[in-house]
């Protein structure tokens, strides 16, 4: 009988939990919805605060959250805070007025609540790397996740090393870590349905390795940056390295611009 007992008072409890979660993002949403967490809506309805200070009261939102418990319900949490990024992110008219200082405590929290999320790192890299122009916190953040990942835990995490031996490579010129990422890249995608691109990581560490200032090194490393993004700000970047390098650029059938580097540009 006492066992019993003890068994339903912890059932009990863990039903206890799950309520005050629920209750918890319930309200989350309700005042996600009457514009009192900040982002896009919220900024949009703000008809006498600045843009400034709503990017301020979201900081402290933020930062409540990040210390907040999440009773297990870590996943979620993350799902929601990236959701909430790509309102900020993506609210260009008020970021033109504070920028996007807050790209950093987003993902502060993203990657402390769910490491594993492979497909958020692009967006990482983007909106530190390149947007913020920190690339050493981008990278950082991408070591603590990798401690989290690995092939069996998702296919796709050779991802995280690639984009992070870009950032080391293009951005903060770290040649020595950029041939460690992609070796480790290969290493991590082979046996998985992109093994195809081992031999291209492999040769791209060997050529770093050999001549980290080769054209077609850093022709490779400009396209897949060019390729692997939508955001305007930084394909244009990477288009105008590569122009730079001496690339030609041409349209294909369905007006997508395609380059290549000419014979003369590539050392032998």
């Amino acid at each position: 009988m006492v066992i019993k007992i003890k068994e339903s008072q912890k059932w009990l409890g863990l039903v206890a939990n799950i309520a005050i979660a629920l209750f918890a993002l319930i309200g989350v949403v309700v005042m996600q919805e009457n514009g009192q967490l900040g982002g896009l809506s919220a900024e949009l309805g703000l008809s006498t605060a600045s843009a400034k200070q709503a990017q301020e009261q979201e900081a402290l939102k933020l930062r409540l959250t990040k210390t907040a418990p999440t009773f297990g319900f870590d996943n979620l949490i993350a799902d929601w805070v990236f959701l909430k990024y790509i309102q900020y992110f993506g609210d260009s008219e008020a970021r033109s007025q504070t920028g996007y200082g807050l790209n950093t405590l987003y993902f502060e929290i993203i990657i402390n609540r769910d490491p594993r999320w492979v497909d958020i790192y692009p967006f990482l890299s983007t909106g530190i790397s390149y947007y913020l122009g920190k690339p050493e916190i981008g990278v950082a953040m991408m070591d603590r996740g990798l401690i989290a990942l690995s092939p069996e835990i998702d296919p796709q995490a050779w991802r995280v090393w690639r984009f992070k031996g870009l950032d080391e490579f293009l951005l903060l010129g770290d040649i020595r870590a950029s041939i460690r990422s992609h070796e480790m890249a290969a290493e991590w995608v082979f046996g998985t349905p992109d093994e195809r691109f081992a031999p291209l990581f492999r040769q791209t560490a060997r050529f770093l390795r050999e001549d980290p200032d080769n054209t077609l090194v850093r022709f490779q490393a400009w396209s897949s940056v060019y390729y692997e993004t939508n955001d305007k700000l930084v394909r244009d970047r990477a288009k105008q390295a590569l122009l730079s390098l001496g690339a030609r650029m041409r349209k294909d059938e369905a007006g997508n611009e395609r380059f290549f580097l000419p014979a003369d540009k590539v050392k032998e």
